[in-house]
């Protein structure tokens, strides 16, 4: 009897000592914050991982407060703001494995000058709010989860995103992914999810999917006090309004180079046409509609670097190749690929071999190849790094063979007497011609065939006249002139223009 009088007394003790804890913690918050972290530091961690149990490739994030997946540092100290979007940006998250690829650092990144401003990528923006719980409940009450996608799978040879995911990130790509295809623009998550999390989740949809082109890349997340997501709101561009011609539009624009492809033998065959394919319909502008979407390069012939990435992905994949969209930093914000062929993975920038001429000079490169110009961040430092040499640098080699035209210098030109415009073009016909005193041959370099069939047309439509024949006349008191003009195209894609002029 006298125990159990104690083991009362005991409890009654233990009671009034967890009150008057709870008391001082309504009073002194900082304390409920010290034991939390003693506690959560000291036993949280033993346990790091994902609330189902699963590890995916990337972390189990915290709320969006600067902390990480264990709330702190290697050294106890809390991580600043700072650090931690660093971290994010290089995709070197706390809690996750270290990827095979190492970015270089942005500093040592530089835009060659042949391509420089051919970037445009649109990282995703994300629009996050923060409501009260009374708010937050009513959200959960007005609106259902949509369509949930719980019968969908994705094969992670073709959308590696998806496989970055832990098992509860997961649940949610496939809602979003439903609910977009289903145009459904306000739903409930089917997950509790923080914005980090959901940050990471939307960004694996939009880039596995080049085949959601009405999707714009960006969301909002309704986030109460606590850290619950109440609501996610997809966004949709104007194509939503004639969906079906539009996807009609696009798949008939894909078709047209599919068919060309799909009779070739090798996936490296495929691969070339349709690279070449691309290059030959689109043009880099940077103020294309929709320049973020394959339609904008496939349907509109416009686009940026994700045009040409998102296009090139979606068609490869079309074919059964495994061809993922990468993104990063290449001097500026910029998009390109990585492709799988027979077991290797290389990296491809369609956008940077659009040049004039088309070349090959970013096409199947190793990570090595691609370090003094191409930075991967956020979740693409997740893809397979890029070590392929069985179908590097092919194209060069072959072209280098085929091609027996001469270069510039064997034609006896350097850079500097290259011409770029009509303008320039006529000013240079002005003055050998007065140079020569009369009849003359002569001859001038053009910077392009596009710039020769302007010359061309120039002297059918007789418009050379008012741009330096009349002025020529004039000057040599001439009756008119008889002109002959042979042209070269030239090994580097410009062309040498010999001129035999008679006057009369």
């Amino acid at each position: 009897m006298k125990f159990i009088k104690k083991l009362l007394y005991g409890i009654l003790g233990l009671l009034s000592m967890i009150s008057l804890f709870i008391i001082l913690c309504a009073f002194q918050p900082q304390l409920a914050d010290e034991v939390s972290g003693f506690l959560y530091r000291n036993l949280g961690n033993k346990g790091a991982g994902h609330e189902d149990g699963s590890q995916g490739i990337l972390p189990d994030m915290a709320e969006d407060n600067g902390e990480g997946g264990n709330g702190e540092k290697e050294n106890g100290a809390e991580g600043s703001r700072e650090e931690e979007n660093e971290r994010e940006e290089n995709g070197d998250l706390e809690s996750s494995p270290v990827p095979d690829y190492v970015p270089p650092e942005r500093s040592e990144i530089a835009m060659p000058k042949e391509v420089a401003g051919k970037s445009g990528y649109l990282p995703v923006q994300e629009n996050t709010e923060e409501i009260d719980d009374e708010e937050a409940e009513e959200l959960r009450k007005y609106y259902t989860y949509g369509e949930t996608g719980e019968d969908l799978d994705f094969d992670t040879e073709y959308y590696p995103y998806y496989g970055m995911l832990s098992e509860k990130e997961q649940a949610l790509y496939r809602q979003i992914y439903a609910n977009a295809m289903a145009l459904n623009g306000i739903f409930n998550p089917i997950e509790p999810v923080s914005q980090r999390e959901l940050r990471n989740i939307f960004i694996a949809v939009f880039n596995d999917h080049p085949d959601l082109f009405w999707l714009d890349s960006a969301y909002q997340g309704k986030f109460s006090r606590n850290g619950g997501c109440a609501e996610i709101s997809l966004q949709f561009n104007y194509l939503v309004d004639d969906l079906e011609g539009a996807k009609n539009e696009f798949q008939s624009a894909a078709d047209e180079i599919l068919a060309g492809a799909r009779g070739l033998e090798s996936d490296y065959e495929k691969e070339v046409y349709v690279h070449n394919a691309l290059l030959d319909r689109i043009e880099y502008d940077l103020q294309a509609p929709l320049n973020q979407s394959a339609y904008s390069a496939m349907v509109n012939g416009r686009t940026v670097c994700a045009g040409y990435a998102r296009s090139f992905q979606y068609l490869m994949t079309q074919m059964g190749v495994p061809c993922y969209y990468c993104t990063g930093y290449a001097g500026e914000n910029h998009a390109w690929n990585i492709i799988r062929l027979d077991g290797e993975f290389y990296n491809v920038d369609a956008t940077w071999d659009d040049t004039t001429p088309n070349t090959y000079d970013y096409f199947n490169k190793t990570d090595n190849e691609f370090a003094p110009n191409h930075r991967r961040e956020e979740l693409s430092v997740y893809l397979p790094s890029c070590g392929g040499t069985k179908y590097s640098n092919l194209e060069t080699a072959r072209a280098e063979e085929v091609d027996d035209r001469r270069g510039l210098e064997e034609a006896g030109f350097s850079e500097d007497d290259v011409l770029y415009n009509m303008e320039d073009y006529y000013e240079d016909c002005y003055r050998q011609i007065l140079e020569q005193n009369g009849s003359a041959q002569f001859e001038n370099i053009v910077d392009s065939e596009e710039l020769w069939l302007r010359c061309y047309r120039a002297y059918e439509d007789d418009s050379y006249s008012a741009g330096y024949m009349d002025k020529v006349l004039e000057e040599l008191q001439a009756a008119g002139c008889e002109v002959d003009i042979e042209a070269e195209s030239l090994r580097d894609g410009r062309v040498l223009l010999q001129h035999s002029i008679r006057f009369f």
